[in-house]
């Protein structure tokens, strides 16, 4: 089934053809941002340098850090009067990384997630639910409007309240259904408790953090649906970068929006097809915030032969990070993000640790912190009170609800080479 079969079957020539004036459009927008004027000058890059698609490898990589440096609205290339949308994805200390969107790229974006949601064959005659977050994060309105674009009727449940989520499918007779596979597998779980069959089911979506092929069969048969892994990242819109389709062998990345890469994170260099590496994505459809060689960090490797449905390389699912990001519950945490948030805490030391566990299909995430010696008093009430005011600061700097431990002084490992602060005890599944 197809969205825009046009644009999603190209021809191999037409394709590059396409993604060539993509590319070089791209570079003519980026003229607006002072970071890609400096960075090319100093690179030598001009417009009329990219004659082939080979050609952006002179150009040099854009990194996550560049984009926290540019914030809030360093990288928007159209005037704050151009942009309809501000979301934000967490940052390694207290700032967020800052994408913009205007009309024309929500419209992109819920296009892409069309496409997506009409290869597995959901449509019109489906009820959607949507239990993802409709903060700052992509996830929740990013699948909104694209379900909304093929006509499902969707239902933005968002997070929480498991046993509602539960009742809200049996009565409204769900058929599809988004969140992350950990919450998948809880909410499979609370439905057993319930003695509630969820048999209006047949599809699942899943994606913001990786799962395994062993997740994948224990929710199919958990919840009686198909079920398909999601890929997307805010810096590139959002969910719908790259998608399962039935065949559910790789996900098809959108070759006319995304020019793709994958290259050796140490070297930069880029890796013969079939080997595995870090995932470097040039959108060269958006417009408010467009990207040169934007380094995701995540470790795929390209996948040489399409399917029949599509055409164009796929990728293989994520299976981990080139960086020391971890993914809690679909939410994006950089250790130092902690430690930042540590930090400004005078009653507690900079020495902490972070265990991550799943309990119940859940991630846990547990900060051990010392406390400085200084404000050791060993009263309960007082240690109380610091515990919950250390739980608030991380809350609200990583919107994640975390349990927090104080420790004496002196209690935790030192390390005399690069500190292991992070120890994520959840199972291999």
């Amino acid at each position: 089934m197809f969205w825009d079969k046009k644009a999603e079957t190209l021809k191999p020539d037409e394709l590059r053809e396409l993604q060539l004036k993509r590319l070089k459009k791209t570079l003519m927008q980026v003229q607006n941002v002072d970071f890609y004027r400096k960075l090319l000058s100093g690179a030598g890059v001009k417009a009329s340098s990219v004659r082939t698609l080979d050609d952006i490898q002179k150009i040099p990589f854009t990194k996550k850090q560049d984009l926290r440096n540019g914030y809030p609205f360093g990288f928007f290339a159209v005037p704050l009067k151009k942009i309809v949308r501000i979301h934000t994805t967490s940052g390694t200390t207290g700032k967020p990384t800052v994408v913009g969107y205007t009309r024309k790229d929500l419209d992109a974006w819920s296009d892409l997630i069309a496409r997506n949601m009409t290869m597995v064959g959901v449509g019109e005659n489906d009820v959607f639910q949507n239990m993802v977050n409709y903060g700052m994060f992509t996830g929740g309105l990013g699948f909104h409007y694209g379900a909304e674009k093929i006509g499902m009727t969707v239902i933005p449940s968002a997070t929480g309240n498991t046993k509602r989520q539960i009742e809200m499918i049996k009565d409204f007779g769900v058929t599809t259904i988004h969140c992350t596979p950990s919450y998948a597998m809880h909410l499979s779980e609370i439905a057993e408790e319930m003695n509630m069959s969820l048999e209006s089911l047949r599809t699942g979506i899943f994606g913001a953090e990786p799962w395994s092929e062993s997740v994948r069969r224990t929710l199919e048969k958990r919840l009686g649906v198909t079920a398909y892994d999601s890929y997307g990242l805010s810096e590139l819109f959002g969910p719908g970068v790259a998608f399962e389709c039935p065949e559910r062998d790789g996900l098809h990345i959108w070759h006319d929006c995304f020019y793709v890469e994958i290259i050796d994170p140490k070297t930069g260099e880029r890796v013969s097809d079939g080997e595995r590496g870090e995932l470097v994505v040039t959108p060269l459809v958006k417009e408010a915030m467009p990207l040169l060689r934007y380094r995701t960090g995540d470790i795929t490797f390209l996948i040489e032969d399409g399917c029949l449905c599509r055409r164009g390389q796929k990728i293989a699912r994520i299976t981990g990070r080139s960086d020391d990001m971890l993914v809690i519950r679909g939410i994006n945490v950089f250790p130092s993000q902690i430690e930042h948030v540590l930090l400004k805490i005078p009653e507690v030391g900079n020495q902490f640790m972070v265990y991550i566990d799943r309990i119940n299909h859940l991630d846990e995430m547990t900060v051990e912190v010392e406390i400085n010696r200084e404000f050791f008093s060993g009263e309960l009430a007082d240690l109380a009170k610091l515990q919950k005011k250390v739980v608030k600061e991380l809350h609200d700097a990583l919107e994640l609800r975390t349990t927090v431990k104080l420790v004496e002084p002196g209690s935790l490992p030192r390390f005399e080479g690069k500190a292991k602060r992070v120890i994520d005890r959840r199972e291999a599944e």
